[in-house]
């Protein structure tokens, strides 16, 4: 009854205890003060955590993680009850091990035996944490003191020595085990210093520190050691190089996007993953840069074929590439496609029949709840805006000839509206998977501006009408 019950629970317990083989794993804990529940094990790939097993707690704060199948290398950390955690470091060859520890001081208290890596994550641990009262107490100095008088200067000095004693510390742990998980996992972690460059008057000269950083930035990263695919470590890394340290612009990410794929492009698992990764993060509806769908397009196009993305099958590469196909006609700076399909009286109408300086494609779906609020402010903006060079062009998609007219009536839509049951007036050429979607056009047809909310509008207005 008892095995059944967990089976529904769904509850990877670990009960047994395996005799230590290369292929298997046990873990052996005890937490002083912590009585009863069940533990978490979660492992970590990439930006995304995962449940790698869990057990039972008996009253003395004892439980056994014991696997058949060895845990991959990687940082994983303990979930216990009362939503407490802590982490630890494993390597393929260090599967049988024991941590003890307190409750009350889980860093401070924690020993290790049998796992060399978690030993010197404790270790460096510890020595941090000696550290930080002492660094939060000189942060605070130089926050509440003018910059350059003799209370800054001294804490920064301070600060500075405090940093190269933390420097010093793991040095020596490098020097020591040059080849330890833990080393490549730290080193991989760091980040280039910033230089101090000055320009020939004598001020800095931030581009040149920002590119010096930027080229430096993945120096400490061994893309031959998979490992680090299972710590936070690479992801983070690439968020900031993606997200921080580049503009926020198509042109740009495109750019940083082709550098770090091509320094990775013969590591198959660094590839495989920077390749998701950033299109992942680039997608329609999931990406906050005007136009990110850009990169989106790019990253598909160039490097899920058949020839390169050896993780997925032709059918699916087949299916992103047209995918990307679909969206790359309405990319902003393209030549806005035109569309021709019959208005609410059945007249033909056509984008490109209109003489505005700005047309603005405002695509629907009569049953979208945003469509129904924005609908009337859209109305407004048509009429204020009419007489000063810009006209709307409504698409109606996803719907029915009955509920599209409906809609139309129901707001009192003075611009052209159309739709195409067939869908074929508008397909592969103003992209829309969410709606509403409002794309702006200038007088040459050029896509100005895109995945835009009502409100942006007339200021896009303004900025065009003034060129």
């Amino acid at each position: 009854m008892l095995k059944y019950l967990l089976l529904i629970l769904g509850l990877n317990l670990s009960f047994s205890v395996l005799a230590q083989s290369p292929d298997s794993t046990r873990i052996d804990v005890t937490l002083e003060g912590l009585s009863g529940g069940i533990v978490r094990l979660v492992g970590t790939y990439g930006d995304q955590n995962y449940l790698a097993d869990s057990a039972f707690v008996d009253p003395a704060g004892h439980f056994v993680i014991a696997r058949k199948k060895a845990l991959p290398a990687g940082f994983y950390y303990f979930l216990l009850p009362g939503n407490k955690n802590f982490s630890f470091l494993i390597d393929k060859n260090e599967q049988f091990f024991s941590l003890k520890a307190k409750m009350s001081d889980l860093v401070g208290s924690m020993q290790v035996e049998g796992c060399l890596n978690t030993d010197l994550l404790y270790r460096n641990f510890r020595f941090q944490n000696a550290q930080d009262p002492e660094l939060g107490r000189l942060g605070e100095i130089m926050r509440r003191s003018a910059p350059k008088s003799p209370e800054y200067e001294n804490a920064k000095a301070k600060q500075a020595e405090v940093l190269a004693q933390r420097k010093a510390h793991l040095d020596e742990i490098y020097k020591q085990y040059p080849k330890s998980f833990f080393t490549i996992f730290k080193i991989a972690g760091q980040n280039p210093d910033w230089t101090d460059f000055r320009k020939p008057n004598g001020d800095i000269d931030t581009m040149r520190q920002l590119l010096y950083y930027r080229n430096n930035f993945w120096n400490g990263v061994d893309f031959n050691d998979e490992r680090l695919l299972y710590t936070p470590v690479v992801v983070n890394k690439l968020r900031r190089f993606m997200k921080e340290l580049h503009p926020q612009h198509p042109d740009s990410l495109i750019l940083a996007s082709d550098k770090i794929i091509g320094r990775v492009m013969q590591n198959k698992p660094y590839f495989k993953f920077f390749t998701n990764w950033i299109a992942l993060q680039y997608e329609n509806g999931k990406t906050t840069v005007m136009d990110g769908e850009a990169v989106y397009v790019h990253i598909i196009k160039k490097y899920f074929t058949k020839e390169l993305a050896f993780w997925s099958n032709d059918k699916e590469i087949e299916g992103l590439q047209k995918h990307a196909w679909e969206m790359e006609a309405s990319l902003l700076g393209r030549k806005g496609p035109d569309v021709q399909a019959p208005d609410i009286n059945g007249q033909l109408k056509s984008i490109y029949e209109i003489k505005a300086p700005i047309v603005v494609v405002f695509m629907f779906s009569p049953d979208c709840e945003h469509c129904q609020k924005d609908a009337p402010v859209i109305e407004q903006l048509s009429k204020k805006w009419k007489s000063r060079g810009v006209e709307f062009f409504g698409i109606a998609v996803n719907t029915t000839d009955k509920e599209w007219r409906d809609f139309v009536k129901q707001n009192g839509f003075t611009f052209t509206n159309v739709f195409d049951p067939s869908n074929r007036a508008i397909y592969a050429k103003y992209f829309v998977d969410i709606t509403p979607e409002l794309y702006i056009l200038d007088k040459n047809r050029t896509i100005v501006a895109k995945n835009l909310k009502p409100e942006q509008l007339e200021t896009i207005f303004e900025r065009e009408l003034r060129k």
